[in-house]
């Protein structure tokens, strides 16, 4: 039995505890912001110099906000879009710090960490992405949870989870593309 203390009749111990993955959209949401969040806290401690960790930080941070986003245009906001339509403005605020943010990480994937601009480029890109994580979490998230509820959320996660397993993992990828020229020109 795991997490059974052996002399407590098959009880779990509460000093091991096992990790639950939530299928709720915000709860994921949150997640990948804590992991994006935490990449950035690594960059910015990063030397001046430090070229090399500057750019596979860079790389992992392209690579958690191509996944991120994608799912976020592709699943959470279109379905907040279609149930709670009073967070219409909010829904289109986001896809444009999104386009924001795929103009940055699209620069800073054909950069090399050595340019000039390219520490500076990823700061421009941290302080866009804080601010929408801020949003999201602060002002976005408590409407729509309140507006969906737990069931529906837990609906839109399970999307999200599969759309994760197919989403681009780079700028270069045709979807992730596709979902750039898209805000472009729309």
């Amino acid at each position: 039995m795991s997490g059974a203390d052996p002399g407590t009749s098959g009880r779990p111990d509460p000093h091991l505890q096992e990790t639950t993955v939530s299928n709720d959209a915000i709860v994921m949401l949150k997640d990948d912001h804590k992991e994006i969040l935490a990449a950035f806290k690594k960059f910015e401690a990063a030397g001046d110099s430090a070229h090399k960790t500057k750019g596979a930080l860079v790389d992992k941070i392209i690579e958690l906000l191509t996944v991120h986003t994608y799912i976020e245009n592709e699943v959470m906001y279109p379905r907040v879009r279609e149930l709670v339509p009073e967070l219409e403005d909010d829904v289109l605020e986001s896809y444009e710090e999104h386009h924001v943010a795929d103009v940055l990480v699209v620069e800073l994937a054909a950069m090399k960490p050595e340019n000039e601009r390219f520490t500076a480029k990823t700061t421009v890109l941290i302080e866009n992405v804080r601010h929408h994580i801020e949003e999201e979490e602060d002002e976005w998230f408590p409407k729509v949870r309140e507006a969906l509820g737990r069931k529906v959320l837990t609906e839109i996660g399970e999307a999200m989870a599969e759309s994760r397993k197919t989403a681009p993992r780079r700028p270069s990828q045709p979807s992730a593309l596709k979902k750039t020229v898209d805000a472009v020109i729309s």
